[in-house]
């Protein structure tokens, strides 16, 4: 593969430490590099030194003559001057922008909700964001360099784009370099890692989860300082490796060599021990959902009824969501969706229109905001104040730990804790907030896009915190990895509806697919912006999908015996499913006949899954139809 960019023996320096130390990369036609390390360590740094919009202390950058860059940088600026189609297209004419396939899908996956004529300064952050990323992708580049690219993007965004990105270039031709705590993306797209840690950047072969067992391996031969932290690896690659088929197939390295590194790793939740707990601190009631539907008053007073009544939105409708103890659920939906109405009808901060929500006399709920306005009160004071102020312990996982050792299980350094809660950066406030919260001991915590501000490793260390708390937890966010390592069921909020989905996040996506309208020569890509231009599009249009015909009477009590017997068998076969895992996991792995044996006995039985799952689709739409 012909070479595009190359880094000699880079250094810089900053005034209180060295960045980079004699670091020596190269980028070549086909690489989709991601960028992982600690916040602060230099990832957006290292991008910037690529591009050549810093330049390095010592070393050098080289590159191929005539390439062409374009890079998305945090700190780029959207001039609120211009219009959204000025700003994309330029002064492209139409007909010509409209002609090719790549703008159409550009504008479309990320500029559907966006007025295409509008002033980009009446835009919010996100939007402009997605429009500083719009007008970079409709260039041509030979390379692109992405610095968090899914900052304001939802799950079904960051799909899109993982999906553009995969298709953008042949396999063996243009290169990315992109910076994200997203994993699941790192998995999709990247077929190498970049980690970034002391000076130096250091390359693994694939995406994050084969970065992850490369890691464990190099940390299995480092000094005894480092034991804490191959566990928490060493965990993380036991859930890689039995979550769900479609990721821990994608990888490619050894799974013998995987197995064995977690073959004395024991589940990452024990669900009956926390569920048991759960119930002890909650009881059997937590929060129950009744029948319940939401309305506000709509903000366009056009819509007014013909008595000048003012116009209703009703945003929720129908609910019915009796919440368990120890439930672990993650919450779906597109911006706008009732995502927050949902989480304030079961915190009470929203009240119903309709139905009624029941709650437990013991329920305690505490709420990881997005914003960090908890933390004003103690701008001034140090972290170690700060915690002092709270309990002096706390059980995690049936041991006894003091604040400060919890600080060091979330990232904190001795030095830190010194440290004015107003100078800390925002993933330590993060981090902060989260203990606080926990330190008060609900007994349900909301996380509302938790992963603000969090590098991966932060993200794993709460993961690991999380798993052995005995809660109830709901989880809004759009980082589809974090929705699937810490949760094991999930909702979607579809047209004011509560929708399970027993095949996760996936099926979230199909039905959100199903509901699009598109022409079946832009089936596998996102709807394209219409003829008339970006500011008719839409990324959900109900009103015109074909309905299916109402049932009544015996027709739709068979239907529902359906259901109720389709569950039974998805339960039965996901206890199976369980089994034949375990039976692979203790199974001699030299034994290659036996194994090819219990792997076809596996593949059946998510088959059988499958088609189920897809039946119960099928007769769950006729019936809310």
């Amino acid at each position: 593969m012909a070479h595009l960019l190359g880094a000699e023996r880079l250094h810089l320096e900053f005034p209180t430490r060295t960045v980079f130390d004699e670091v020596t990369l190269g980028i070549d036609e086909g690489d989709r590099i991601g960028v992982v390390g600690r916040n602060g360590d230099g990832k957006s740094t290292l991008l910037k030194l690529l591009a050549a919009r810093l330049r390095p202390d010592g070393g050098r950058v080289t590159m191929r003559r005539g390439i062409r860059i374009g890079m998305l940088d945090q700190s780029d600026v959207v001039d609120p001057g211009k219009t959204v189609a000025e700003f994309v297209v330029g002064g492209i004419e139409e007909h010509v922008w409209a002609g090719d396939p790549k703008v159409r899908d550009v504008i479309g996956g990320l500029l559907a909700d966006v007025p295409w004529h509008g002033q980009i300064a009446s835009l919010s952050g996100g939007q402009r964001r997605r429009v500083g990323l719009a007008a970079l992708l409709v260039g041509d580049w030979d390379v692109v360099f992405l610095d968090e690219p899914t900052n304001h993007l939802d799950v079904e965004g960051i799909a899109w784009l993982a999906a553009h990105l995969k298709r953008r270039w042949a396999a063996d031709s243009g290169a990315l370099v992109v910076v994200t705590h997203d994993r699941w993306f790192l998995d999709e797209v990247c077929t190498a890692t970049w980690e970034v840690h002391d000076g130096i950047v250091e390359p693994f072969e694939g995406g994050y989860a084969a970065y992850v067992l490369q890691r464990v391996e190099r940390d299995r031969m480092a000094a005894a300082s480092e034991a804490k932290r191959q566990n928490l690896m060493r965990k993380e690659l036991a859930w890689l490796r039995r979550g769900a088929p479609a990721r821990t197939s994608k990888p490619k390295f050894r799974i013998d060599a995987a197995n064995e590194l977690i073959e004395n790793e024991p589940p990452v939740r024990n669900k009956v021990e926390l569920d048991r707990l759960a119930v002890s601190r909650l009881g059997k009631d937590v929060v129950d959902l009744i029948d319940v539907s939401v309305e506000f008053a709509a903000t366009d007073t056009s819509q007014a009824g013909a008595s000048g009544e003012p116009a209703t939105k009703t945003v929720l409708r129908d609910v019915e969501w009796r919440i368990a103890p120890g439930e672990r659920t993650g919450i779906l939906g597109v911006n706008g969706a009732g995502k927050s109405t949902l989480l304030g009808l079961v915190t009470g901060a929203v009240q119903p229109t309709g139905g009624r929500v029941k709650r437990g006399k013991t329920v305690r709920i505490a709420t990881l905001s997005q914003e960090l306005d908890e933390l004003a009160e103690w701008a001034e004071q140090r972290v170690s104040a700060v915690v002092a102020e709270q309990r002096t312990s706390y059980e995690v996982g049936g041991k006894e730990m003091t604040p400060g050792q919890l600080l060091e299980r979330l990232g904190f350094t001795t030095a830190q804790l010194s440290t004015p809660v107003k100078n800390l950066s925002g993933g330590q406030k993060r981090r902060l907030q989260l203990l606080l919260i926990l330190l008060q001991e609900p007994n349900v915590l909301i996380l509302d896009e938790p992963t603000n501000d969090l590098d991966t490793d932060m993200l794993a260390a709460i993961e690991d915190l999380l798993d052995s708390w005995p809660g109830t937890l709901l989880v809004v966010s759009h980082d589809r990895y974090l929705i699937e390592r810490v949760t094991d069921r999930q909702f979607a909020i579809l047209d004011g509806h509560l929708r399970d989905l027993p095949r996760g996040v996936d099926q979230y996506l199909e039905l959100r697919r199903a509901l699009e309208p598109r022409a079946a020569a832009d089936a596998a890509g996102r709807a394209s912006a219409p003829a008339a231009g970006p500011a008719g599009a839409t990324r959900l249009d109900t009103g015109t999908a074909q309905a299916a015909p109402a049932l009544a009477g015996a027709e739709r009590r068979t239907a529902e015996k359906e259901l109720a017997s389709i569950d039974r068998k998805l339960e039965k076969l996901a206890a199976e499913i369980a089994r034949a895992h375990e039976r692979l996991a203790v199974h001699d792995q030299s034994d290659y006949e036996g194994l090819g044996v219990l792997g076809d006995e596996l593949r059946a039985l998510e088959t059988s899954v499958a088609d189920l799952e897809t039946r119960w689709i099928e007769v769950s739409e006729i019936l809310e139809a």
